[in-house]
């Protein structure tokens, strides 16, 4: 994974009807900002190494269903985006049409992107630092909780900052900072959050693009809930990081579903 911080680009929400620079499904008008910081790839990496009571280090053999899940897992991890790929173009138009259905995109570089929360016309730039799963998830999201995942592009819901995160850029440091809390790149979970997880993923090999989905969401409700603006959304994934570990170790979870923010989630 990538951790190099880049800039990234920041929706600042307009009053006035004159300035119109986004998609017509944003619920009002917005401009995309060019804005330099650090919170992505290695902001996250200083939120994701904090030790916490939860990553108590774990030594225990994987039985081999849990070590198959587990490589599948990374396996997908690894693979990095590639903007030569045919398979990964597919992917990124299909983001593009269940983002904006009814609306063509002009090309795989396009000032269009920005409309999604990419910093650039080339969205490719932005996959450093979740790669292709990141692409996947946020694919996934789109084509299950349909609902949500346009509440969210489209902040429909809520009092809204004035400047916003931006929504394709904020999914892949969701992606980022999963894989950093459930020890993703290590041989086996090392805490135990980690194989929490891991039983889960035994029982639904979507697990992880479940949980992506309902980090999203509640991160987006962790920042409403805070009030928050785009220099706070490091202190925002902090907090929907602890929420999640909390909800991972609660004695009743079976299934990814059992965690009560599953609840948020609209198809």
């Amino acid at each position: 994974m990538d951790q190099n911080a880049g800039s990234f680009i920041a929706v600042r929400r307009l009053s006035g009807a004159g300035a119109v620079h986004h998609h017509r499904h944003h619920s009002s008008p917005a401009e995309v900002v060019g804005v330099s910081t650090a919170w992505i790839g290695r902001g996250l990496s200083c939120v994701c190494a904090q030790r916490r009571d939860s990553d108590a280090r774990l030594s225990f053999d994987l039985t081999a269903i849990q070590e198959e899940c587990w490589h599948r897992l990374q396996n997908r991890i690894e693979v990095q985006y590639d903007s030569s790929n045919l398979d990964h173009q597919k992917a990124l138009k299909a983001l593009w049409r269940a983002s904006f259905p009814g609306t063509e995109l002009l090309g795989l570089v396009s000032d269009q992107w920005k409309e999604m929360g990419w910093q650039g016309k080339d969205p490719s730039t932005d996959f450093r630092g979740g790669g292709f799963i990141s692409l996947e998830n946020l694919l996934y999201f789109s084509k299950n909780f349909s609902k949500s995942f346009q509440e969210l592009l489209c902040k429909k819901n809520g009092d809204r900052a004035l400047w916003e995160y931006p929504f394709a850029v904020a999914g892949v440091n969701i992606t980022f900072m999963l894989i950093q809390m459930l020890d993703l790149q290590a041989a086996k979970p090392k805490s135990l959050i980690g194989a929490v997880f891991l039983n889960l993923l035994k029982e639904n090999d979507r697990a992880f693009d479940i949980l992506y989905c309902i980090t999203f969401k509640l991160m987006d409700q962790k920042w409403l809930d805070m009030h928050a603006s785009y220099m706070d959304f490091n202190s925002v994934i902090k907090s929907t990081r602890r929420q999640l570990e909390r909800e991972l170790l609660l004695e009743d979870i079976q299934r990814i579903e059992d965690m009560p923010s599953y609840r948020f989630l609209a198809r």
